[in-house]
């Protein structure tokens, strides 16, 4: 293994789940339970993006830490994950780090599918600029690959690289 390779690989810590927002429909108002069950190949109990059915978009995640940074940008306080309309806000881990990756929050094991970019709905939400600010910091998308629940403050712990997609790589434990 490279040594690029063995330190994409080290992750000092773990993170942490500080937050979870559910999307019933579009545009109406995000829920923030404390916790929820995420099903294996289709999303998060609750959010409209598992009514969807399969995808690699099942579950939306961003950085806490970037919340700051979007504020500083836009000269103003961090915005309340709400406004960004993500499912889950962790803490503590490079969340970018997690694309192509599989990592366990709570009971449940994700795997990190690609960059979220923001929509043009962040205009509305954060006033002008408001979607040149989330550039870079929009997050991440995951699909589920184990069922379980998560809950605010539970660890996300990184398992390692994805597999290649197959039908056995999508367990359900519920």
């Amino acid at each position: 293994m490279s040594d690029l390779h063995a330190w994409l690989a080290c992750f000092p810590r773990s993170g942490r789940l500080e937050w979870i927002g559910l999307r019933p429909e579009r545009r109406a108002p995000v829920r923030t339970p404390p916790s929820v069950i995420a099903l294996a190949g289709q999303g998060l109990e609750g959010d409209r993006y598992r009514a969807r059915g399969r995808g690699s978009r099942q579950v939306t995640l961003i950085q806490a830490e970037h919340l700051a940074v979007i504020g500083a940008r836009l000269g103003r306080a961090p915005p309340a994950p709400d406004l960004l309309r993500r499912n889950l806000v962790v803490s503590g881990i490079n969340l970018l780090a997690l694309k192509g990756r599989r990592f366990r929050i709570g009971e449940a094991v994700l795997e990190g599918t690609g960059l979220c970019p923001p929509c043009a709905r962040m205009e509305e939400v954060l006033g002008a600029g408001g979607y040149q600010t989330m550039c870079g910091h929009g997050g991440l998308t995951a699909r589920v690959v184990r069922s379980g629940r998560i809950a605010v403050g539970d660890g996300v712990m990184v398992l390692g690289p994805a597999e290649a997609p197959d039908s056995s790589s999508t367990e359900s434990g519920h």
